[in-house]
């Protein structure tokens, strides 16, 4: 491709010019949405379409609506959805009626309504949000990629002033309601092989999402200039459009700028949308990385709105995962059981079946394994064979040894190894004030609690003690009668249950990290020697978003031999 250079510099060369002023300003961008109101987190809602804004009415205004647009405004949710005229009446195009949100769209214009600017109402009833006044989670985060060379400033003057084009890229969105033409040069695009274009090409059609269409323009800037800046919200978009042209480069660029942004939406919203984005285009790295995030932040996951429109295969891959944080098992299959009932008449039997297959019933506390009876459903009720057996399974667990189940099983099944299970009973909290000042709050970061030797009723009465510790400096390790090669370090000691149960009980306790004012997991690390060293932004796959002030929770997991 490189071999086209030395024709791109004679032919910027004769068309150069003085262009450093003509960079224009970016217009407001089809599907945005925008609040009028005293305050930056409330007020009218309006939608940009057809180069105007416009207001929404209120009928089927909900909370799911609400949701949608503050989290398209970059806020961390809404608080209610406000009837209409409450913050004054708008003027013009009413664009909106009769919405019907998931509460998991990126933009409102991707949810269901009437059409643009079919609606019955007047302008008292233009609908209102109140947002959650928390920080913008994506207006500030991205991440440069640069593979400029000595051209790449001409060349993105030239794509700016449209000078000399000789052909031009068709954009229309899915949806059928916008569509955007840029002028671009041949001699730009025929660096891209995969295009297929020929000597009669005069232009090029491509379809994308509405979401999609803000950020063309920077991309094919990029085919000139080599330069682009990524952030969570353009992440998608850029590699599927560097997916289309070909561009191998700026596809690994930009997964491996997602894994860095990753934990940036606390949504969750745009982490789910990016799997199943990795599972069309076949990137089993983004996919496992997406996965891993979404299994370490389980408990979160679940109780967000996003958790109803997670897709059957993305469930499935979550729920055969050891690494799932949750509270307890039993709160899993609940909010799998709300989730098959939400998904309604989409979900078959064969496909609830099969994650009901997924539930691990053998590690149920039996007190709740034994409430499940007297808690029928609409799920359990259409699978009663498959409760029962679980039932069965599980209450088996409790009674027998291991050793006995064993001996009936070609190979152990995942059903019997624990998760990452946070219920108070097998976890501890140890905030870290600050990594800057190691020598205060010693005693805080030592931690003494006991839990059942394991989760069956066999030994659920056998208690072990536990000594959880932070260690900041040599100094409180040597202390300590131990040696620290780096900091921090978490030690987790069992108090004399070797002797007790070593032969039929191992722990493989993890270390979970989490941002000390925020509820999002970005690390999760295994114990050896009773010892973990926390890992730096280096050796991590997903970076640290706090690194001076983040908590540590130890959590016990034992295992049968």
């Amino acid at each position: 491709m490189y071999l086209l250079w030395p024709l791109l510099f004679l032919y910027v060369s004769a068309q150069r010019r003085t262009l450093f002023d003509a960079r224009q300003k970016q217009p407001t961008q089809e599907g945005n949405v925008r609040l009028v109101g005293d305050l930056d987190s409330s007020g009218r809602v309006e939608v940009y379409h057809d180069r105007q804004w416009g207001s929404v009415c209120d009928d089927g205004w909900d909370l799911a609506e609400a949701q949608v647009v503050c989290r398209q405004m970059g806020f961390p949710g809404a608080i209610s959805a406000i009837p209409g005229g409450t913050y004054g009446e708008g003027s013009g195009q009413i664009w909106l009626d009769e919405m019907k949100c998931k509460g998991s769209e990126s933009s409102l214009s991707d949810c269901s309504f009437n059409g643009w600017g079919v609606t019955d109402c007047t302008h008292k009833e233009d609908a209102g949000v109140v947002c959650e006044a928390g920080k913008n989670i994506t207006s500030n985060s991205q991440v440069s990629v640069d593979y400029s060379l000595g051209l790449s400033d001409d060349l993105g003057l030239l794509f700016d002033s449209g000078d000399d084009c000789d052909f031009s890229i068709n954009v229309r969105d899915l949806s059928e309601e916008a569509e955007l033409t840029f002028c671009v040069h041949r001699l730009i695009l025929m660096i891209y092989p995969e295009l297929n274009l020929t000597n009669k090409s005069k232009n090029l059609s491509l379809n994308v999402s509405q979401t999609c269409h803000p950020h063309v323009s920077a991309f094919l800037r990029y085919l000139y200039t080599r330069q682009i800046e990524v952030s969570i919200t353009s992440a998608q978009c850029l590699h599927l459009l560097a997916f289309i042209f070909g561009v191998k480069n700026l596809m690994e660029d930009v997964g491996r700028v997602f894994t860095l942004l990753i934990s940036q939406d606390n949504t969750f919203q745009t982490q789910v949308s990016m799997y199943e984005y990795a599972v069309h285009t076949g990137d089993f790295v983004l996919q496992e990385n997406v996965l891993q995030y979404l299994s370490w932040n389980g408990e979160f996951l679940i109780s967000s709105p996003v958790w109803s429109s997670i897709s059957f295969h993305m469930m499935d891959a979550l729920l055969q995962r050891s690494d799932l944080i949750v509270m307890n098992e039993a709160l899993l299959l609940k909010a799998l059981e709300k989730w098959i009932q939400d998904k309604g008449d989409e979900i078959n039997s064969e496909q609830q079946v099969s994650l009901l297959n997924h539930i691990r019933f053998a590690l149920f506390p039996v007190d709740e394994l034994y409430e499940i009876q007297f808690s029928s459903n609409a799920v359990q009720q259409n699978h009663e064979k498959l409760f029962l057996t679980g039932l069965l399974k599980g209450f088996q667990f409790n009674a027998l040894g291991f050793s006995k189940i064993r001996n009936k099983m070609d190979k152990v099944s995942n059903e019997y190894l624990p998760r990452i299970y946070t219920g108070d009973e097998w976890s501890v909290f140890i905030n870290v004030t600050s990594f800057k000042h190691p020598n205060r709050g010693q005693s805080n970061r030592m931690q003494s609690f006991s839990t059942p030797a394991h989760t069956t009723a066999l030994y659920r009465k056998k208690k072990v003690q536990w000594r959880a510790q932070v260690f900041l400096t040599a100094q409180e390790c040597s202390n300590s009668g131990i040696s620290c090669r780096s900091f921090p370090v978490a030690r987790f000691l069992a108090d004399g249950y070797q002797d007790r149960y070593a032969s039929s009980i191992r722990f493989s306790n993890r270390l979970i990290l989490s941002c000390k004012n925020e509820n999002n997991v970005f690390h999760v690390q295994d114990f050896k020697n009773h010892k973990a060293v926390i890992p730096t932004n280096s050796s991590m796959v997903l970076p640290n978003p706090c690194p001076d002030d983040y908590s540590f929770r130890f959590v016990v997991r034992p295992e049968f031999i």
